[in-house]
């Protein structure tokens, strides 16, 4: 009964996704990261100063609308390499490759901020269901799954050993009306706060975090507990 009313309301879906994301894919790249971040400032010594930018910045846009070229997103968003490769064999895959794209994020003060980020790759999914007349979802629904896809994926790696401290996620809503450079403002918005967090660290004091940042309490989808879909079992089965 409680399988057929997560069906019913669609909950399961961005559960799924979330955990499929984590499990197939973040946990196999993020306990790298910060290796492919040191390979590359030992060749680049001047452009990843701030060691708490050496994470994966993970864009989580809640209408799904994900680009597959950042550079068509914001021309203030620019490609500047791929750091090291990570290969493995990877379900029946022979020599799977893992990578990550370097890019230099221009300011409103023509400053460049270089980070490692990509898109959420599962939003790509919630966007086609709800163009998929069987998926049978409206808008609506899609952007409760994609602020469920959010805390749930929030709350995996929160609790990841693996994965601590070598991602961040940036969720955020675009305006109604469009601005140009609205994606680079808001990536180097999260870079200056891990700037903060780092000088914070270093003198011995805290940082304050703005109420401007997107957060889980920001994103309550009026779900109670019980009805929400249970975490898998990590023993195995």
């Amino acid at each position: 009964e409680m399988s057929e009313m997560s069906e019913r309301s669609k909950q399961n879906v961005a559960h799924g996704l979330a955990w499929s994301y984590y499990v197939g894919y973040l946990k196999i790249v993020l306990p790298r990261v910060k290796k492919s971040m040191e390979e590359f400032c030992r060749a680049n010594p001047n452009l990843l100063v701030c060691r708490k930018t050496w994470k994966l910045h993970i864009l989580v846009p809640l209408n799904c609308d994900v680009y597959d070229d950042l550079e068509k997103a914001d021309s203030n968003i620019q490609y500047v390499t791929d750091l090291t490769e990570t290969t493995l064999a990877r379900a029946g895959t022979k020599k799977r490759v893992y990578k990550h794209s370097l890019y230099a994020i221009r300011d409103e003060e023509n400053q460049l901020w270089h980070c490692a980020v990509e898109y959420a790759t599962p939003l790509q999914s919630l966007y086609a269901m709800s163009q998929d007349e069987c998926a049978a979802f409206s808008r609506e629904e899609r952007l409760e799954q994609a602020k469920l896809f959010y805390r749930t994926l929030e709350e995996i790696l929160k609790s990841s050993k693996e994965c601590a401290d070598a991602y961040r996620l940036i969720a955020y809503e675009e305006p109604e009306e469009a601005e140009t450079h609205f994606l680079s403002r808001e990536i180097v918005w999260h870079l200056r706060q891990e700037h903060h967090e780092e000088i914070a660290v270093l003198e011995g004091s805290h940082p304050c975090t703005p109420s401007t940042a997107l957060d889980s309490a920001e994103l309550n989808l009026q779900i109670s507990v019980s009805d929400l879909p249970q975490p898998l079992r990590t023993d195995g089965f």
